[in-house]
């Protein structure tokens, strides 16, 4: 942001570091957050006569704070693990940020299948997060459809698919920036791919329940 307020494209090395350190904490934590958040409509739409018991505040707190924790630990090992790898091939990264595959271009060790490998296991990580989000959700479709109130049916979609969309474009578009292979790299691409997982979804608000699903089950929607 303060590069493009004073139209300036320099960036300290301590600055770049941080810079991918607070961009990967924050995107970690953002997807974990996202498979509690799935959780919830779970508990909400399934079990919505425990959700009181089973999404107490302590229960929101622990899992936030796991949510947090998980994040700060993958930033703290591909942010130590990328720049402890030497970089020869200039200072120029075709980015409007630091981005670790943007950086990865730069080195001119073997080291850098360290990251790959750290790479390999985060993906794994977010796919075990991805198929308990789908797992949730045909759950979830599976309990809606059987809802006889037309009412009901439409609260339960209208808190659940802004969710899920906003998963949806953060997991392709996080995964494709990624993983792509590098015939499929440009400037122009990797710009487009960068906003659309790094700036959009955190502007897809998750609803809150200001109109709490609990208040509207009938005895016969509960069954």
């Amino acid at each position: 942001m303060a590069n493009s307020l004073w139209d300036t494209t320099a960036i300290s090395y301590s600055g770049c570091a941080a810079q991918v350190f607070f961009y990967l904490f924050l995107l970690a934590a953002e997807f974990y957050l996202l498979t509690v958040t799935a959780y919830d409509r779970f508990i909400a739409i399934c079990r919505p006569l425990h959700y009181g018991t089973l999404m107490d505040s302590r229960a929101c707190v622990q899992m936030a704070a796991a949510a947090w924790a998980s994040g700060f630990l993958h930033a703290v090992l591909h942010t130590g693990n990328t720049f402890s790898i030497p970089l020869c091939q200039g200072n120029t990264v075709d980015q409007f940020f630091c981005e670790i595959p943007q950086i990865l271009k730069l080195s001119c060790s073997d080291a850098y299948l360290r990251e790959l490998g750290l790479l390999v296991v985060s993906v794994f990580l977010v796919f075990g997060c991805f198929i308990f989000i789908v797992v949730s959700y045909v759950q979830i479709f599976t309990a809606v459809l059987r809802i006889p109130s037309e009412q009901g049916r439409h609260k339960a979609f209208s808190m659940c698919l802004p969710h899920l969309a906003v998963v949806s474009l953060f997991l392709s578009t996080g995964m494709f920036a990624y993983l792509k292979p590098p015939s499929l790299s440009s400037p122009a691409l990797d710009l487009v791919v960068a906003v659309l997982y790094s700036v959009v979804p955190p502007f897809g608000v998750i609803h809150k329940y200001d109109e709490c699903y609990l208040l509207h089950v009938t005895s016969a929607d509960a069954k």
